[in-house]
């Protein structure tokens, strides 16, 4: 009798074992599913914070031949760098080309957000002017000869009055979508209304060279027409296997055949970024059809991108000239990975992102120091940090 109560004890154990082994685990599944329901907070990472004023570091690049060295704000090697060229008569006029338009995004309930550079606060619309004049004071100074033409919206109002600065409305659709797919277009207007004023013998040769307007122009970029003289459209690239060119700078001269073979190969440009690559119209579409036009070259060696030297290749009809990010589109590094420094002979520096911070704190001290160097050591030991912008 008492075997057989025993028996029946170890079958209700083990009837209960499955619960008992639940019991533990059913305060956590309850939790998940508030979690899943409410949010857990716990959980939720802060997003960093970025800085609203400069932060200094160290000099990337220290004791590297041909990589920009400071001691603490002096450049030591400042004679490699040349600032001012003036043009002479024999010189080919080159201007250069940016698309720009303002978005008001002030919502009234909302109080307006205003940054601090400087002694001067700005909204967003001013920070997009300041960023613009910047751009335009750089070309000043380092191109002094060269027009400046914005290609803008028509219903966008940029109060904008320069020496040498030319803005041209161009038609289109100018939403933050879609205005990667709308500087291509606009380009290829530019350049169309270009060729038939050449045509008509109302205009002199001109280069142009198309930027984005969060660029510092820190030397003469009309070299270029004269140091490699058999291009038709020059872009810059990188060793980057997705993404190995960069829109923020095209080049193309100023002839009636360069003009008209760089429209031809930014139209191509434009079909395949409209065909294969619109999910990414808001960023990078333009860049992945640069990429897709020149690979689909069934000669075009992409081994070659894994260097710093220019070189020139056959893409449909133009002859396209490759010029290193590293000299004339170099950005300055945002966040943590190793950088090897500033590239001595650097010609452009993109301020992307939130970089742009960085662009107008290095015009501030430009303005106040007057030498190009030393303002290069401040990008260079500042440009590891996410600023405001």
């Amino acid at each position: 009798m008492l075997g057989k109560r025993i028996c029946v004890g170890w079958n209700r154990l083990f009837l209960l074992l499955p619960v008992l082994i639940l019991i533990p685990h059913l305060l956590p599944v309850k939790e998940l599913h508030q979690q899943m329901d409410f949010g857990d907070v716990r959980n939720e990472k802060p997003k960093p914070k970025k800085l609203d004023h400069l932060s200094l570091g160290p000099a990337a690049g220290e004791g590297l031949p041909d990589r920009l060295q400071c001691q603490g704000m002096k450049a030591l090697n400042r004679t490699q760098f040349r600032t001012v060229h003036s043009n002479s008569d024999s010189i080919d006029h080159v201007a250069l080309v940016t698309v720009f338009t303002t978005y008001n995004s002030t919502v009234e309930s909302r109080p307006i957000e205003l940054v601090t550079v400087g002694n001067i606060s700005y909204d967003k619309v001013e920070r997009s002017m300041a960023i613009l004049n910047v751009f335009l004071n750089f070309v000043q100074v380092t191109m002094p000869h060269s027009n400046v033409v914005i290609l803008t919206d028509p219903a966008s109002d940029l109060s904008l009055h320069r020496d040498m600065v030319t803005i041209q409305p161009i038609q289109g659709e100018y939403s933050r979508d879609k205005l990667m797919l709308q500087r291509i277009r606009s380009y290829i207007m530019f350049l169309e209304t270009r060729l038939e004023k050449l045509k008509q013998k109302q205009e002199q040769v001109t280069h142009f060279i198309f930027t984005d307007s969060d660029i510092a122009v820190i030397s003469d970029l009309g070299e270029i027409f004269s140091d490699y003289p058999n291009f038709d459209l020059a872009l810059t690239f990188r060793n980057n296997k997705e993404q190995p060119l960069n829109s923020g700078f095209i080049a193309v001269r100023g002839t009636e055949d360069g003009i008209q073979r760089g429209k031809a190969f930014l139209q191509e440009v434009l079909k395949v970024y409209s065909s294969k690559f619109m999910k990414a119209s808001r960023m990078l579409g333009d860049q992945l059809a640069l990429a897709w036009v020149v690979r689909s070259n069934p000669s075009f060696a992409v081994r070659r991108f894994h260097s710093r030297v220019a070189f020139q290749d056959k893409i449909g009809e133009a002859t396209v000239l490759f010029l290193p990010c590293s000299s004339y589109n170099w950005t300055p590094p945002e966040g943590a990975g190793q950088f090897h420094g500033m590239p001595l002979d650097v010609k452009v520096v993109h301020f992307k992102g939130s970089r742009k911070r960085l662009m107008l704190e290095a015009w501030n001290y430009f303005s106040s120091s007057s030498d190009l160097p030393d303002m290069l050591c401040l990008i260079l030991k500042s440009g590891r940090t996410k600023y405001d912008f």
